[in-house]
């Protein structure tokens, strides 16, 4: 795939499976909203015994508008294990996918990484990106600041994170990933107020979707030593929206 689309038929997939284990994810409150105001060195929030309604998480992917982009009408449906668990297994079963999300192999494979994330507390929502009426995407919506990966950044409250990948070869390769890159994070500062930054975490060797993030607005802003792979922190900042 060329420099400027993401490498989305691999994807950015989840290290370490971020969001989808409730006994690998932080049990954090959300901090004081002054604390977003803090440098990059601050850390998101502290260990608490509570979390927010489920509802209260995400701020209901479910009921985030279609967009207009230049590739057609988009819009981000959350997946339903009986309807969509057999076009996901499949794409999870595409060698290139299959190279960076590790979930080859029977539908069971892909069901158990679904599972945790449907039965969960709302920390992560999956989704199948519907582009002119075709499913042909999968994305994870998470909350950063309340995943793994907040133990190997300096997160702050409300950071969200994206993972991704394109289902089909017809969107490959046509910048159809740095596109929906951009709707994606829009969609997220646009229904998130108290979100500043979007996050991800594409493998550092997956140079194609690093440039399609830089293209789509992201910002390189660090390597980060995950527990399966050395990704690039990628950063999509609120303030900066509208001059990338």
């Amino acid at each position: 795939m060329p420099p400027d689309d993401a490498h989305t038929d691999g994807g950015t997939g989840p290290a370490p499976r971020a969001g989808t284990g409730v006994e690998d994810t932080l049990d954090l409150k959300l901090p004081d909203e002054f604390l977003a105001l803090f440098g990059e060195d601050t850390p998101a929030a502290t260990p608490a015994t509570a979390l927010p309604s489920t509802s209260d998480l995400l701020d209901n992917p479910a009921e985030w508008r279609p967009v207009t982009t230049i590739a057609g009408v988009f819009q981000l449906v959350p997946v339903r294990l009986d309807r969509d668990l057999s076009v996901i297994s499949r794409w999870m079963n595409d060698p290139a996918v299959a190279a960076f999300w590790e979930l080859a192999g029977a539908e069971a494979v892909t069901a158990t990484h679904l599972r945790p994330q449907l039965d969960g507390d709302g920390r992560s929502v999956p989704c199948l990106g519907v582009l002119s009426g075709i499913p042909m995407s999968y994305w994870e919506i998470y909350r950063a600041d309340l995943d793994p990966l907040a133990r190997h950044y300096p997160a702050r409250p409300h950071d969200t994170g994206i993972h991704l990948l394109i289902g089909g070869v017809n969107n490959r390769g046509r910048g159809v990933g740095t596109t929906l890159l951009r709707a994606v994070s829009d969609l997220v500062l646009d229904n998130r107020p108290l979100c500043a930054r979007v996050v991800a975490e594409p493998d550092l060797r997956n140079t194609p979707s690093v440039s399609a993030f830089l293209s789509a607005g992201f910002r390189f802003s660090a390597e980060v030593e995950l527990p399966d792979k050395r990704a690039a922190l990628m950063v999509r900042d609120r303030a900066h929206r509208a001059q990338l």
